[in-house]
């Protein structure tokens, strides 16, 4: 009988971790911005970084200027990133919100109530990964709940002055590990860390 119950518990742990392997990952990418500099190897990589998700999140705040900034951006073949905007609006925007009842923006959901019940929903729906474009206090809700598996920073460099912080602060130490570090020519940086 001991022997039994051990194999039932080895199988129990088993089946939690195929589970957790098959939700879908939420990713963050934020330009932590000293001076706003970009460039086409930054275009490329965020349309690279987009190939395996079908859902971008935001803020009501970065929604409402990103969505429809993109939008326009896609209208005109003419523009220099026509390519990322055509990649931004082929895919489904979530807004979370709980000021806006209904979506101004095609291929736009507006979610409002429980950030981390709604999020955790989302991520253990079938699908691929789920992209956040942060502002600060989005990103930092999606930290501070633990909402977050891949991070990715590009920073770009200049003297701070009186800098904001990006992140309010948080309550737990978020354990992360590097996994990549790329520079761009114009001196921007990827920081690429995962859980």
């Amino acid at each position: 009988m001991p022997f039994h119950a051990a194999l039932e518990q080895v199988t129990l742990k088993h089946q939690f971790t195929l589970k957790r392997m098959d939700m879908r990952k939420l990713k963050l990418q934020m330009n932590i911005l000293l001076e706003n500099k970009w460039d086409s190897g930054m275009s490329d990589f965020s349309i690279d970084n987009l190939k395996n998700v079908d859902c971008i999140l935001h803020g009501r705040k970065t929604g409402e200027g990103f969505i429809p900034y993109w939008a326009d951006v896609a209208s005109n073949p003419d523009e220099t990133e026509y390519k990322l905007g055509k990649r931004f609006t082929e895919i489904p925007n979530i807004v979370f919100s709980n000021t806006l009842e209904a979506s101004k923006w095609d291929k736009t959901t507006i979610i409002n109530g429980n950030l981390e019940e709604a999020i955790k929903a989302l991520k253990n729906e079938e699908g691929k990964d789920i992209m956040v474009y942060g502002g600060d206090s989005f990103a930092s809700s999606l930290i501070q709940h633990d909402l977050v598996d891949e991070l990715y920073l590009l920073i770009n460099p200049v003297a701070l002055g009186n800098g904001q912080q990006t992140f309010n602060p948080l309550k737990n130490d978020s354990e992360l590990k590097l996994v990549n570090c790329k520079p761009f020519a114009c001196g921007t940086v990827l920081l690429h860390y995962t859980r």
